[in-house]
C-alpha cells in the first residue's frame, strides 16, 4: 500500500517568524481547522521537540481526541508533530519559506507505513477505504485550515 500524503501551500503576507509563532501555538488550531477543534499542551509543553499535547476533533459522526508528540520545532521554518495515541503515527507538518511578500507556509499530512500498518490491524479488509478517508478528509481540510491561519494572520 502506498503511504498517502496530502498537501497545499499558500501565501500570507507576514514573515516566517510571525507565521511560525501563529502555527506553532497549537491551542490555536480549533481557530482553523475544519476538523480539529481545540488542542492542549499536555504536562506544561510547548512548541518544542517531544512536548505532547491532546487534540480533539469532530466531524458530525463523531468526536474523538488523539495526543500527538512534537518531532521538529525548528523556529521560522517548521513545525511538525506525529499522532502518537491512538498509535497511528499520522505526521502533520507545517513547512514555512520566506518569499517575496512575506512566507509561503505548506500543510503536510501523511501516513507513514507505520500508520498504515495500525489501521490493517484495526480494520483489516476495510483498512484502505479507511485511509483513504482520512487522505481526503486531509485533501478538503488542509486548503480551508491554510485560508484560515491566512486571513488570522493578515488581520
Amino acid at each position: 500500500m502506498d503511504n498517502p500524503c496530502q498537501s497545499a501551500s499558500i501565501v500570507i503576507n507576514r514573515p516566517p517568524a510571525e507565521v511560525y509563532d501563529m502555527v506553532a501555538d497549537v491551542t490555536r488550531m480549533g481557530e482553523w481547522s475544519p476538523v480539529c477543534t481545540a488542542c492542549w499542551w499536555d504536562e506544561g509543553g510547548g512548541p518544542r521537540v517531544g512536548a505532547m499535547f491532546t487534540g480533539r476533533n469532530e466531524v458530525p459522526e463523531r468526536t474523538w481526541e488523539t495526543r500527538s508528540e512534537v518531532v521538529v520545532a525548528d523556529p521560522g521554518r517548521e513545525i511538525a508533530w506525529a499522532v502518537a495515541e491512538p498509535p497511528t503515527r499520522a505526521r502533520w507538518s507545517y513547512l514555512l519559506t520566506a518569499v517575496e511578500g512575506g512566507t509561503e507556509l505548506t500543510e503536510t499530512w501523511e501516513l507513514p507505513p507505520e500508520g498504515a500498518a495500525f489501521f490493517e490491524q484495526m480494520f483489516g479488509d476495510d483498512a484502505p477505504k479507511q485511509i483513504g478517508l482520512r487522505s481526503e478528509a486531509a485533501k478538503n481540510g488542509i486548503p480551508a485550515t491554510l485560508a484560515a491561519i491566512k486571513k488570522a494572520a493578515e488581520a
